[in-house]
């Protein structure tokens, strides 16, 4: 155990944060889990703690993998691992999950291990390494918009296009980080206005055809509609269950909160470890516990910020905005929904809710970061060593 903290590299307190978040995310998983127990399972709340344990360790496993690969190797692996992404998402998509005649192929199963894993999540990280290494070399390059189609637009809107029928939110929220990036990357101004023109054009024909034909591909947009009509509907209804549920948990926690495990709302909550994990933690925890919570993910930002300033090079610096941006911005969509200042989403509170493939993206975009942290430190210690007499004395010699 000695050794590996040993070969721990990267920033500490990015490492702390992530240590504590996966820490405290035991009690309300635990808690929450009570509910999938009886209702789908035999009452073994454990099994799920045990479970929760195991993506941790996993998840842990690859930031420590990870963030010991020197950063500009992610260069060429994303353009690798691009086509193997969009043949993932073509046979996620290709196995025709339904729920009530609405597509839900979200997930693919894998064989030997018996598992299902979220290809849209993999997807999002891979995109962001994609469009930084882009952005990072066409940093000092004059290129017109025509020239940046082919290479840049055409791989970021066919991997939409592959989520977007299952997965609205989340191919939302990727479109925005890519726009939001390219920006910080420089990309001009009036090319990006007719990119998010073209991708709002896009998403109507898109609907459009939706409703139109809907037996042609089953799809999530009535859904989608749904839930926008319920946001702006300010009374109760059907489709409310759920957001309803989350407030009345925030309302019942007050200040300190009922304690922990001693959540009610947690046994009317489908989605109470996963989705509304939020409102049973401020449930048992209070606002104290919740807005503790928000300020780590806001000390995560801080810090990510701060690695990227420190970076050596332009693909670094884009590389760590690129992957952690989404962390902090999903987990602020995820309180967001929970207090109804936003639709619902179905995006999960990093590193906190109960899943494994959201833990494991989680921690891959976290090894990313730490991996050009690392490389900071490196350097850093190398001029520390150029500086020193001692040094100096030994080479003249």
């Amino acid at each position: 155990m000695q050794t590996v903290f040993k070969n721990i590299k990267g920033d500490r307190l990015i490492w702390a944060i992530a240590a504590l978040l996966a820490i405290f995310s035991f009690l309300p998983v635990y808690s929450a889990a009570s509910n999938l127990a009886y209702v789908g399972g035999n009452g073994n709340t454990f099994a799920y703690f045990v479970k929760h344990f195991m993506h941790l360790f996993l998840g842990f496993a690859i930031i420590y993998g990870v963030h010991k690969i020197p950063y500009r190797y992610f260069k060429g692996l994303s353009i690798v691992m691009m086509p193997v992404v969009v043949v993932l998402l073509v046979l996620t998509m290709l196995q025709g999950t339904t729920i009530e005649g609405a597509n839900a192929s979200r997930w693919i199963q894998i064989p030997i291990v018996n598992m299902s894993f979220q290809t849209s999540t993999f997807a999002f990280v891979v995109l962001m390494v994609y469009v930084a290494r882009y952005m990072s070399k066409i940093k000092d390059v004059h290129v017109s918009f025509k020239e940046s189609i082919l290479p840049l637009w055409i791989p970021v809107f066919l991997v939409l296009g592959l989520i977007l029928p299952a997965n609205f939110s989340t191919a939302a929220i990727m479109f925005l980080m890519v726009v939001v990036l390219v920006f910080l990357g420089g990309y001009p101004v009036k090319y990006l206005a007719i990119i998010i023109g073209s991708g709002i054009l896009g998403l109507v024909f898109f609907v459009l055809v939706a409703k139109s034909f809907p037996d042609v591909m089953p799809n999530r947009v009535d859904t989608w509609m749904s839930r926008i009509e319920s946001f702006a509907n300010d009374e109760e209804t059907e489709a409310d269950y759920q957001i309803e549920k989350a407030k009345i948990a925030i309302a019942s926690g007050g200040i300190q909160g009922v304690g922990p495990g001693k959540s009610i709302q947690k046994n009317f909550l489908p989605q109470s470890s996963s989705d509304f994990i939020f409102a049973i933690i401020v449930e048992e925890y209070g606002l104290l516990g919740g807005f503790t919570l928000m300020v780590f993910y806001l000390w995560l930002l801080f810090r990510i910020v701060i690695v990227s300033q420190k970076s050596d090079t332009i693909f670094g610096k884009l590389l760590v905005l690129g992957v952690g941006l989404p962390i902090v911005f999903q987990a602020l969509i995820n309180m967001a929904v929970a207090v109804e200042l936003f639709p619902v989403t179905g995006q999960t509170l990093p590193l906190i809710s109960s899943g494994g493939t959201s833990i494991w993206m989680t921690c891959l975009a976290v090894g990313i970061i730490l991996s050009v942290s690392a490389k900071r430190e490196e350097i850093k210690q190398k001029e520390e060593a150029e500086d020193n007499p001692l040094e100096i004395l030994s080479e003249t010699i």
